[in-house]
């Protein structure tokens, strides 16, 4: 019997990792036969400082530096995107918007959005309509300048692509960008902290790679002790609980109240002696 039980959890085991090596094979023997695909990438330059000297004109018109809205004592979210795309774009801004929604952190109060398009024949104009839209979306969230868009020169936001490591390229066939899709996270001084991937962002997700940029500088206490018991897992591409952390922090919240229940019981019990010595 042990034998038979044996045998069919290592088949099984064969059979699991079977299927997660031919599916990581299968992308990347799709990848290697489509030349387009290997020019779409995000590749990973964490730790890294984006060029803050790139100049772009913001969604009224102003010609401005990437630099005036960094320095401020909270993270900046980063978009690369173009406005006229017919779909994916749309999604990745849909997505990060609804996660600001849901939110308890709150734009250009603790964090700063910039969402800058990567077509250079996109206009000012066209960049304010699509902030109405999602200023609109983000209700209450939305009244303040928390989340700006930009149009500009190939140069400069091919300049920043590159220094993100997001990889695109125009294709003429189609008349579309071909591109990845993503967010990604940024310290105050520019450096970048976190990349996250997909169309949708979850909230946890977003306030977590926000509070860990900010490095303590926005959210409360309890989101700080959240953080700790939380770290990114390349593999799942989101946060995950650190058991090590968690264990740690219910030590030290048991010593505590272990402190606490004696130092109330040697009180009274002090004072018990007191009124028995007096009486």
């Amino acid at each position: 019997m042990k034998q038979t039980i044996s045998r069919f959890f290592g088949i099984a085991f064969i059979l699991i990792f079977m299927s997660i090596l031919q599916s990581h094979l299968f992308a990347q023997v799709v990848r290697d036969s489509v030349p387009e695909l290997q020019k779409i990438d995000i590749v990973e330059h964490l730790g890294q400082t984006i060029p803050l000297d790139l100049t772009f004109i913001n969604d009224v018109g102003d010609t401005v530096q990437l630099s005036k809205y960094f320095h401020q004592g909270k993270p900046v979210i980063v978009t690369l995107a173009y406005y006229n795309c017919p779909m994916l774009c749309t999604m990745v801004l849909n997505g990060l918007s609804d996660g600001i929604r849901g939110m308890s952190l709150t734009p250009e109060k603790d964090f700063t959005v910039l969402t800058i398009s990567i077509n250079p024949t996109e206009t000012a104009n066209l960049a304010g309509a699509k902030r109405s839209r999602y200023m609109e979306n983000l209700g209450d969230k939305g009244k303040n300048d928390g989340w700006r868009f930009f149009v500009g020169e190939e140069s400069q936001s091919r300049a920043l692509a590159n220094a993100i490591g997001f990889q695109y390229y125009y294709d003429e066939e189609r008349k579309e960008y071909a591109h990845a899709a993503g967010a990604f996270v940024i310290t105050e001084e520019g450096v970048i902290s976190r990349y996250l991937y997909g169309l949708e962002f979850k909230e946890r997700d977003l306030k977590l790679a926000l509070l860990e940029a900010s490095e303590g500088k926005i959210g409360s206490t309890l989101d700080r002790l959240i953080l700790y018991c939380f770290h990114y897992d390349p593999s799942a591409k989101g946060y995950v609980m650190m058991a090590g952390n968690i264990m740690k922090l219910g030590g030290l919240l048991t010593l505590i109240i272990v402190t606490i229940f004696l130092s109330i019981f040697w009180a009274r019990e002090r004072a018990q002696r007191t009124v028995g010595s007096t009486a």
